[in-house]
């Protein structure tokens, strides 16, 4: 396969999961909320330019962008905003592209990740409805059934309320450094506080799986707390659902590794 062809057949697919994502049904993104991206390969990815909605994404809606320039910028605490707005229009593989989302900064940390392809980010009303809450740290580090451990893993990534941008980027970078640290692996969900979550994996059906079950998890929590107190899974039990063999085959069969 040419580097062309690849690239081709990435969008095609980033475009798809973008597609999944934005479907009004679903309630995860309006308008021109959330974006997604796709690494292409070492150097370049796609990511949704500024401005475009999720639900009908085409191709003039997503921008290749080299990694380079905006992981440099991440790295430098002292960046201005004007810098930050020169390079998000530097880092354009086609200087005549438009300008990518402004959390392009944050896709292309994560997509730096390894095994990480694609990334989504929306803002779903029943995860933000937490997010939005004092239970938001309670949420993130429980598990309160077997499919939300297959699909969004052990826990989530929580990062505290910041401005879109640089500063998202940085202390989204910082707390999964933290995760990695704790975990001994990647989240598979990252929760904003008060803003919205991203999923990441190495395929688009693993990003679609855990928003989607992180959504459904949300609906549970919620419905739970409602009811009286929450009665989350041990560690044990968590612990358990993760090793098991059959749960890492039905992984594979649904595109989540």
């Amino acid at each position: 396969m040419t580097s062309s062809t690849r690239s081709e057949a990435v969008r095609a697919q980033l475009l798809q999961l973008s597609h999944e994502i934005g479907t009004e049904s679903r309630r995860l993104a309006i308008l021109g909320e959330g974006n997604t991206s796709a690494r292409i390969g070492d150097d370049t990815f796609w990511v949704k330019a500024s401005g475009s909605q999720l639900s009908n994404l085409d191709e003039n809606g997503v921008v290749e962008c080299r990694f380079a320039p905006l992981l440099d910028l991440i790295a430098d605490e002292s960046a201005s905003d004007e810098r930050v707005e020169t390079e998000l229009l530097n880092c354009r593989v086609d200087e005549s592209g438009r300008k990518p989302s402004v959390e392009a900064m944050f896709h292309a940390d994560l997509l730096s990740l390894p095994g990480v392809n694609f990334v989504g980010h929306a803002h779903p009303i029943a995860v933000n409805a937490i997010l939005c809450s004092a239970r938001a740290q309670q949420f993130a580090e429980h598990r309160l059934f077997p499919d939300e451990i297959v699909c969004c893993g052990e826990a989530s990534a929580l990062v505290s309320y910041w401005d879109p941008g640089l500063k998202l980027a940085q202390n989204i970078r910082g707390e999964v450094a933290r995760f990695m640290a704790e975990y001994s692996a990647l989240p598979r969900v990252i929760l904003l506080r008060n803003h919205g979550v991203i999923t990441l994996g190495a395929t688009p059906q693993a990003v679609l799986a855990a928003m989607l079950m992180c959504v459904k998890a949300a609906g549970i929590f919620a419905g739970a707390c409602a009811l009286g107190e929450l009665q989350f899974l041990s560690k044990d039990d968590i612990a358990r659902i993760s090793g098991r063999k059959d749960e890492h085959h039905r992984q594979k069969m649904l595109g989540l590794n």
